[in-house]
């Protein structure tokens, strides 16, 4: 049985490479509001080679560009092992972010550590976190899959952010991500 960061957890701080720039990224100081205090944040585990995030990742670009204005942080992390997977590489993931536009951070989780602090079980797979770095919503982006004739619409984690900026709980269900696996390292 798969195992999923419980609502109501803290965010772990954690400090990985963005592939963008360079520059280390830690959360605690990423994740701050221009007041210095704590913003909430979205971390998205994604990677290049994933049909599931390449069918997304416009959308989920300009909803991020969108709530960024409004006080939201967003940081993305590739889980995968880019020895077996180089598309993955954080010189590809470079690439990825420029051709895109990223506004945001872009990290590589080379030990993997992060992403079984966070229980990432996929990419895409979406964190939403409170003012309080508390978990409010883990889930999909929305309902749509690649070849589905679905709209992508990102109704799902935009809820989730609206819900976080109203102080209000998530309603209903969340619906889990689905997407390519964690490619994980051999040990």
């Amino acid at each position: 049985m798969l195992t999923t960061m419980a609502l109501g957890n803290k965010a772990a701080n954690f400090t990985l490479p963005d592939c963008i720039d360079d520059l280390d990224i830690t959360l605690n100081d990423y994740a701050l509001d221009d007041h210095n205090n704590a913003a909430p944040v979205v971390i998205a585990f994604i990677c290049n080679h994933c049909p599931f995030v390449k069918h997304i990742i416009d959308h989920f670009l300009v909803i991020a560009k969108d709530y960024q204005t409004k006080g939201i942080k967003f940081i993305a992390i590739c889980p995968n092992d880019s020895t077996v997977y180089p598309e993955d590489s954080p010189e590809k993931m470079r690439e990825f972010a420029e051709f895109h536009a990223f506004s945001f951070p872009y990290c590589y989780d080379e030990t993997q550590e992060v992403t079984s602090i966070y229980q990432a079980i996929c990419t895409p797979d979406f964190y939403v976190f409170d003012q309080q770095h508390q978990l409010a919503y883990h889930g999909r982006f929305d309902d749509s899959r690649p070849n589905s004739h679905t709209a992508i619409t990102g109704d799902d984690l935009a809820l989730a952010l609206n819900c976080v900026l109203d102080n209000q709980a998530f309603p209903g269900t969340q619906h889990p991500s689905l997407g390519c696996s964690i490619k994980w390292k051999k040990t």
